[in-house]
């Protein structure tokens, strides 16, 4: 079963305000509800000539909401049923390589989620069980836009790498941050799972545009991630993230071709129809309705 695409409608999950600056025409700010629970908050859309954007506060208004407070089905379920047909995330990380500086930007390409057990991570259970691919989480075409795009607005932008995602709402030691090199990880955040399986869950091309702020703690002749310091990278480099966006939507192609995560539950479902737990279908009526029939 194919999905119908027509133009880019983008999602962005990032800070309050990254909107603002972008001169958004037939704005709107949208209540908005799922039946996973409480999202984020409102969504505020409108359009950029042919583009439309939807922008959603992961943290919500005033930042008031912990990455390990973060209602992340219910914003993913939000997006798709706001009719989001991409997804571009923007967040802070703190960096593992000396490479990667404060104030320079990573177009993320894979994760290591440390973050299992701990918040929900998918839209199937019992009475719907699915299995999504996920070896390459990130949609290739949709992070090298916002590199692009990035780099336009004038960045330094690094293109790919492994973002590690912890639990917070504490930073790393040291010992965690020595290992977390180890491992291969080039970043360090708390927002990036599950909000990526949860997009693949739904069928939504997903991007990360990750902001260095700060140098984790694994230099020991320095001292440990202070939160006054990223707030500064954050304060500095936000104008940069209003400029990125402008210059994504301006610059997408004008006909939006299928991705290959369009039709991420193609096959994915495993549960037998007579088996399906009808509740669970009818929540998921947005992410899996395209399947489900």
């Amino acid at each position: 079963m194919s999905k119908a695409v027509e133009g880019w409608h983008i999602g962005v999950l990032g800070g309050s305000g990254l909107y603002e600056g972008i001169a958004l025409e037939e704005q709107q700010v949208i209540e908005v509800s799922s039946p996973f629970g409480e999202p984020s908050g409102p969504v505020t859309t409108g359009r950029v000539g042919n583009v439309k954007l939807t922008f959603m506060a992961r943290h919500g208004a005033g930042h008031r909401m912990s990455p390990d407070t973060v209602n992340y089905r219910a914003n993913i379920d939000v997006m798709k049923r706001c009719g989001v047909t991409d997804l571009l995330a923007i967040s802070a990380i703190g960096s593992l390589r000396e490479e990667l500086a404060p104030g320079s930007f990573v177009a993320i390409d894979q994760f290591i989620d440390r973050t299992i057990g701990s918040r929900p991570s998918s839209f199937f259970g019992e009475g719907l069980v699915a299995h999504v691919a996920l070896a390459d989480p990130v949609c290739e075409r949709l992070a090298g836009l916002a590199a692009d795009a990035a780099a336009a607005a004038g960045a330094t932008v690094h293109r790919g790498g492994t973002y590690v995602a912890m639990e917070g709402p504490q930073f790393s030691t040291r010992a965690e941050s020595r290992m977390y090199r180890e491992w291969g990880g080039d970043v360090i955040g708390m927002t990036g799972m599950p909000e990526a399986k949860l997009a693949r869950e739904a069928e939504l091309p997903y991007a990360m545009l990750a902001m260095v702020t700060d140098y984790d703690s694994w230099r020991d002749d320095e001292a440990g991630v202070e939160t006054i310091d990223i707030l500064k990278v954050l304060q500095s480099n936000a104008q940069m993230a209003r400029d990125t966006m402008l210059h994504l939507v301006t610059s997408l192609p004008e006909k939006r071709e299928p991705s290959p995560h369009d039709t991420a539950l193609e096959y994915a479902i495993l549960t037998a129809p007579e088996q399906r737990d009808p509740v669970l279908m009818a929540k998921l009526d947005a992410v899996a309705g395209r399947v489900l029939g």
